[in-house]
């Protein structure tokens, strides 16, 4: 019994903990989600677009985790290229990985490969800073 019940609080605190990084990473299965959790999103998301056999993508995608997990403002968005053609179509991406960053419905920088963290810091700093600039603007 005594087991059961630790077992039971375990999975409880675990579910807690998931549910908190859930909404600051998140994989798009369909274009709906795109608008929903990306284009209409009150938080700055940045796009990630990778495919399972890229190898640039499992260097880029853990990067990006590590320097936007701290930020409470900033979302990380994973779009599978392989599984999401017409967004793939959409933002016209040619080559994996490829990364937008995109606040209130705009794009407001991107990149493509492989880059350094100073060149992903760029970007979230022009994330943040576009987010900022509105918001002054609209108080």
């Amino acid at each position: 019994m005594l087991c059961n019940i630790r077992s039971a609080v375990k999975l409880t605190t675990r579910n807690i903990s998931l549910l908190g990084r859930s909404n600051k990473k998140f994989e798009i299965t369909d274009n709906t989600e795109f608008v929903s959790k990306v284009m209409n999103s009150n938080i700055p998301v940045i796009v990630n677009f990778h495919a399972e056999w890229c190898d640039p993508c499992k260097i880029l995608t853990p990067k990006l985790e590590k320097l936007i997990g701290p930020m409470e403002n900033l979302n990380l968005a994973i779009i599978d290229v392989e599984r999401n053609p017409e967004l793939v179509h959409t933002f016209e991406v040619k080559a994996v990985p490829a990364v937008i960053a995109v606040s209130n419905g705009l794009v407001i920088d991107k990149f493509i490969g492989l880059v350094d963290a100073n060149m992903i810091e760029s970007l979230i700093n022009k994330l943040t800073e576009s987010t900022a600039n509105t918001y002054n603007k609209n108080s």
